[in-house]
């Protein structure tokens, strides 16, 4: 009898079977703690000579808000906020998930390792729905290597090296800016499909 129901399981779900993990998204960073702000920092052009102004804040609504606004002038172009260095615990085959509501702009994600120098990450871009709340979900091994906003070749990102995580925009539009996050996850792989079990 429970083998015949775990064959049912199995059909009813795609050919996978379902765990307690499989229904639990991991929490990375959220703004509910009045001291959510101390875990980022704001990176702007400003370190090469620009001046664009990126900035966060924590809202009424405990989620957090990037906003400012993206100069072209002096070689700039670029505003980011990114979080102090700290394991993640992500594996290769992880998710990263985030509700966000944006102005319509095209943002990124950036991962960052401490091997590398500041200027190197891997990104991975996303876009924005005008004042639409939704769910981004990023693969890691989506995410490309840059230094200077420059594709590197043959740098494989390697998710136990993982220390921090930032949001930019770079898209060489000129103006003001506002995204806000209410949360970013990471959501385990799921596991392989499984062979129905034959019935005697």
């Amino acid at each position: 009898m429970m083998i015949r129901t775990m064959v049912i399981l199995v059909l009813l779900f795609g050919g996978k079977m379902l765990s307690a993990e499989d229904a639990k998204d991991r929490v990375l960073f959220s703004f509910e703690e009045k001291n959510a702000a101390q875990q980022w920092q704001a990176v702007n052009d400003g370190v090469m000579g620009g001046r664009s102004d990126g900035r966060l804040r924590i809202t009424d609504n405990k989620t957090m808000e990037f906003i400012g606004t993206l100069s072209l002038e002096n070689n700039g172009g670029f505003a980011s906020v990114r979080t102090r260095a700290s394991a993640l615990g992500l594996k290769k085959n992880d998710l990263l998930v985030a509700r966000v509501r944006g102005d319509g702009r095209e943002y990124a994600f950036n991962l960052y390792t401490l091997s590398r120098s500041t200027a190197f990450s891997y990104r991975a871009p996303f876009q924005t729905k005008k004042d639409e709340w939704i769910e981004v979900e990023l693969p890691l091994d989506k995410f490309i290597a840059t230094s200077f906003g420059q594709v590197v070749q043959n740098q494989p990102l390697a998710a136990d090296s993982i220390t921090g995580l930032g949001i930019l925009l770079g898209d060489k539009k000129a103006g003001t800016f506002k995204l806000e996050i209410e949360w970013i996850k990471v959501r385990t792989s799921q596991p392989a499909a499984l062979q129905p079990l034959k019935v005697r």
